[in-house]
C-alpha cells in the first residue's frame, strides 16, 4: 500500500524536486501547500503518512505549523526542510516533535532516504 505524503513548501521548484523523489508506486503525493497556514488545513483533510515542511513559509513559518500538527496529531512524522542558515530552528523542530530533517539543497535521494526511514525501509 503507498504511503500518503504531504508536501509544504512556499518554492515550486522544492515542491517538485521532493515529488520527483518519490516514486509513484510507493508514495501518494496528497497534497502540496505554499504556507504553514494551509499546510495546517491540508494535514486536516489529507491525514498523511508523512508530511515534508519547509520551515521559512509566508503567512506562517514551519515550526508553527509543525507545533499546531502535533497538536492534532502527536504522531505525525514530519521530515522539516530547511537551510543550513536555520540549523537552531531545525533543532527547535525537532524538540517540537519533527522525526527528521533534510538541509537544502537536496538531492532527491536526500528526500527519499529520509521518508525510508521514518519507516524502516532500505
Amino acid at each position: 500500500m503507498r504511503k500518503k505524503v504531504l508536501i509544504a513548501d512556499d518554492t515550486t521548484l522544492m515542491r517538485e524536486m521532493m515529488r520527483g523523489a518519490l516514486p509513484a508506486e510507493d508514495y501518494q503525493i496528497v497534497g502540496e501547500a505554499i504556507s504553514g497556514d494551509k499546510a495546517i488545513e491540508m494535514y486536516k483533510e489529507t491525514q498523511p503518512d508523512v508530511m515534508l515542511l519547509d520551515i521559512n513559509m509566508p503567512k506562517m513559518n514551519g515550526i508553527d505549523a509543525l507545533t499546531e500538527i502535533m497538536k492534532i496529531d502527536p504522531n505525525a512524522k514530519v521530515i522539516m526542510c530547511s537551510d543550513q542558515k536555520y540549523e537552531s530552528m531545525i533543532m527547535m523542530a525537532l524538540k517540537k516533535g519533527a522525526k527528521d530533517f533534510v538541509i537544502k539543497p537536496f538531492t532527491s535521494y536526500d528526500i527519499l532516504l529520509a521518508v525510508k526511514k521514518l519507516f524502516n525501509e532500505d
